[in-house]
């Protein structure tokens, strides 16, 4: 955070700064969300919904499940949240208490680690790599209960993941079910960057099954990261408990931004080119990250990022973070919040811009590497 304030700081200032430090997509919100938000304001009439968020959108959601799975949903079972952190916070509070142990894989999204440690919960991170196929594993979780004696109560995966863009195998996601399943622990797949997959298997937890609790977001494929609307698939059994949990917290998502969503289901033409977009600027990346002696750390699977080794660069990533952005104007993020332990050998880079801005700041970095 301190990197992306520093870089607001000096695009206020005027300075051409090229951001590769966040996921956030380039491209506007759909125009059929757009054009729908539009009307809805026309009318002046927006206000609350049914707190698990209003009906036609949730058939919508379960809808798509059906035509890119092929996953029979009962819309009964999908909440719409404010965004998928408001999913997070709901499926934390609703799963588990104070001193449960929780675990998630490292390197990963530090959103995870930071509200799960706020509640009080005890967060074990699972080192993952090319030994592990960039994958959680039954066997890995077995060695975390025999290390701290407690049995784990919950587990979270990502798929594609944030930071690495590894994406998790349909076996590898249901060999976690089941064995979360035999044992009453908690198994969330955080799905945010479905339709943004570019090698392996895409592959939703709810086609293994009915057990996982699964979020997802409207911010990365569908460009809505402002609109802050998400949703969560529950199991039939947790939908009571978490709607009144979430109209306690939240009343309900914002109308306007659930009219929204249910336009931009069916933009999605439009998100295929965008999404063609980011294939092009991963090639760039592909091509041009190596050669500056920058290797990726894991592969460019799925999401936006790229995350590489910089090592043969300087061993604090945060502070070679700092200095790229102060002497070239170009950003990225150091790698220590999304591994505490390893992190300072690493760094994250956002294709999610505009082509034309990756090559410029691919450029820079191959002109600021020969001065230094």
């Amino acid at each position: 955070m301190d990197v992306l304030a520093e870089a607001t700081r000096l695009k206020r200032e005027g300075k051409p700064v090229i951001s590769m430090a966040v996921g956030q997509p380039a491209h506007p919100a759909p125009a059929a969300a757009r054009s729908a938000a539009a009307r809805a304001l026309k009318t002046g009439k927006l206000g609350y919904t049914d707190a698990l968020g209003i009906k036609s959108l949730r058939q919508a959601i379960a809808s798509r499940y059906k035509s890119e799975y092929g996953v029979d949903l009962d819309p009964g079972r999908v909440a719409v949240t404010t965004g998928s952190s408001a999913g997070f916070n709901l499926a934390f509070l609703q799963l588990f208490n104070p001193g449960d142990l929780v675990v998630i894989t490292r390197p990963g999204y530090p959103a995870y680690r930071n509200i799960l440690a706020a509640l009080g919960l005890n967060v074990v991170e699972i080192a993952v790599g090319a030994d592990t196929g960039h994958a959680l594993t039954p066997e890995a979780i077995e060695a975390v209960e025999r290390k701290n004696g407690a049995r784990v109560a919950g587990v979270l995966i990502a798929s594609p993941a944030n930071p690495t863009g590894a994406v998790h195998s349909r076996q590898a996601i249901a060999e976690l079910d089941a064995w979360c399943a035999d044992r009453g622990v908690a198994f969330i797949s955080d799905e945010i960057y479905h339709g943004l997959t570019w090698s392996g298997e895409e592959s939703t937890a709810l086609t293994v099954s009915d057990n996982a609790i699964v979020i997802n977001s409207f911010s990365k494929y569908f460009c809505m990261t402002g609109w802050r609307i998400g949703w969560m698939v529950l199991p039939e059994d947790l939908v009571r408990p978490v709607e009144c949990l979430a109209q306690s917290l939240y009343i309900s998502a914002p109308e306007l931004s659930q009219i929204a969503a249910e336009a931009a289901l069916g933009g999605t033409a439009e998100m295929e080119a965008v999404r063609a977009g980011y294939q092009k600027n991963r090639a760039l990346l592909a091509e041009r990250l190596p050669s500056l002696g920058l290797p990726f750390a894991a592969p460019m699977d799925g999401a936006f990022y790229a995350w590489v080794d910089v090592s043969s660069h300087t061993n604090d990533s945060m502070a070679f973070a700092r200095q790229m952005l102060s002497e070239i104007h170009v950003a990225a993020t150091p790698g220590r919040d999304f591994d505490p332990v390893d992190g300072a050998r690493f760094m994250r880079f956002s294709y999610a811009g505009d082509h034309s801005d990756m090559v410029t700041a691919l450029d820079r970095i191959e002109g600021w590497f020969g001065r230094r």
